[in-house]
Order: structure tokens, then C-alpha cells, then sequence
């Protein structure tokens, strides 16, 4: 049966983000993922945590300047150093909050850059990360992202993360499977699911409504058979609910939307 976990930067985005545990854990979820949790002390995440009594499933590494348009940079050639800066932060995080999973962001490919040497770079750096996250048993996911979304990412095609994921060659670096940016990217997700959930390669799956990335139930994907399906091939890990209210900011949206997630929350009781 599904498993669902609340990603508290999309979600409850009428509370301040702290408060957001607590709203989670009310409606139901007992596992949460967000984007990054940098801004605020280890030591409170994860003391809110275990208030809410919430399991931390994902977050990201540090992506570079946010706020500039960076979107990861582990594609760009000169910034080695700080990457692994930031793995080693986003390591000391997942520690402290028992998180076994962290995305690691591909990058915006530099203009004008050589193709090869932003492969090359991209490849360093993640066997460099997974090899640092094995020491504490923390997995390394590469996710595709779709350029409508993305424009210039490094990395946004299934079959280009999971041939990557061979070439890497980790035993702890797999795939998230984001079936929104798949489906806008490739299509054919319940073909595409047959296809690399038996390899053992996908550590995560998010979910979200196409096009407008609202909640499951809205849009053109009919999220009950691709769940149906997940569960047949045997997934027992975590769907990240990485979504945006239909009713964006307004007082109890995201609550008020979980109408497609009580009938499973009612089979796991």
C-alpha cells in the first residue's frame, strides 16, 4: 500500500514553515520531505520530528544561490570545492535528523560549456558524495526535471538518470522518480514504472497533478491505477507528496484537498 509523505515546502504553505510538522501530522502523515532545511538548527528539525512523532524521508543538498536561479551544482565545472562543502553540511543534517535519503540537484548547464567536461563533472561529484553517504548509510538520488519547469537542467530524462546511476556505479546512488516531471518530459508512466522499478534503481517516488502540479486527484493522470500499479510490482517505500494546493495560500487549503488521501490513510488503520 502506498506510503505518503508530506513535502512541507509546497504544502501548508499558509503556516509558517515550522508549523508545518504539526498541521502534517494531524492530517495523517507520519513522514515529511522538503526542499532544504539550512535555515533553521538541526537540532530543532529534529526535535519537531519527534514531538509530531514524523519520520524524515528527503531533503536536498545545499543547490548553490537559490535566490540567484542556481538550481544545484553538481554539473559545473570550478565548483567542486564547494559541492563538497555542501555535501558534507547536508550529510551532518541527515545525521542528526535520521534522514536516509538526499537529492542532489544536477545544476543549470553553464553556457557555452563543453558537454563532456560537464558530464565528467557531474559524475566526480556524485561518486565523491556517495561515497561520503555511505559511511552513514544515506542513499544519493539523482532526479530528472523537467525544462518547461527547469529550463537548462542537467539532467531530465529516466533513461539518461539510470544509465548515469550504472556509469556512477555506487551501490547507494538510485533514482527519484518524479511521475509529474516524467510525465511531462516522456509520458507513458505505467510503462516507464514497469520498466525501471524492477531494477532496483528507484530510491523515491513524487507525485503531483499534471500540468498544473496540484493536488494528485487534479489533472490528467489517474493516480489511483499508477498506485495500483506500484503496489503490484511490490514499492514499499515513500511517495513524496510534492504538490501545490489548487487554493494555493489560503487558510486550511492543503487540508481541504487531501480528500484523495483519506481513503488510503483509512486502509493503513
Amino acid at each position: 500500500m502506498p506510503r505518503f509523505a508530506a513535502n512541507l515546502s509546497m504544502l501548508y504553505n499558509d503556516l509558517d514553515f515550522l508549523d508545518r510538522f504539526a498541521a502534517a501530522a494531524r492530517d495523517g502523515f507520519t513522514a515529511v520531505e522538503y526542499l532544504f532545511p539550512y535555515a533553521y538548527a538541526p537540532e530543532q528539525l529534529a526535535a519537531l520530528l519527534q514531538q509530531q512523532g514524523l519520520q524524515q524521508v528527503l531533503f536536498n543538498a545545499p543547490p548553490g544561490d537559490w535566490d540567484r536561479g542556481e538550481r544545484g551544482i553538481a554539473c559545473i565545472p570550478g565548483r567542486e570545492a564547494e559541492f563538497r562543502d555542501g555535501i558534507a553540511q547536508a550529510l551532518r543534517y541527515a545525521q542528526a535528523l535520521q534522514c536516509p535519503r538526499l537529492h542532489v540537484m544536477a545544476g543549470l548547464v553553464p553556457a557555452g560549456a563543453d558537454a563532456a567536461t560537464v558530464r565528467a563533472t557531474y559524475i566526480a561529484n556524485i561518486r565523491h558524495a556517495a561515497e561520503q553517504a555511505a559511511a552513514q548509510g544515506v542513499r544519493i538520488l539523482l532526479e530528472p526535471i523537467n525544462g518547461r519547469d527547469m529550463p537548462g537542467f542537467f539532467l531530465s530524462r529516466q533513461d539518461q538518470a539510470h544509465a548515469l546511476v550504472a556509469e556512477i556505479g555506487a551501490a547507494n546512488v538510485q533514482v527519484q522518480m518524479d511521475l509529474y516531471h516524467c510525465q511531462i518530459v516522456e509520458g507513458d508512466l505505467a510503462m516507464k514504472i514497469r520498466q525501471y522499478l524492477p531494477t532496483g534503481q528507484v530510491g523515491h517516488i513524487q507525485i503531483a497533478g499534471v500540468p498544473e502540479r496540484h493536488e494528485p486527484d487534479v489533472g490528467e493522470l489517474h493516480y489511483p491505477y499508477l498506485f495500483a500499479l506500484l503496489d503490484s510490482l511490490g514499492y514499499d517505500g515513500w511517495m513524496g507528496c510534492e504538490y501545490k494546493p489548487a487554493r494555493g495560500a489560503a487558510p486550511h487549503a492543503t487540508s481541504d484537498g487531501l480528500g484523495w488521501l483519506k481513503p488510503y490513510l483509512a486502509k493503513a488503520h
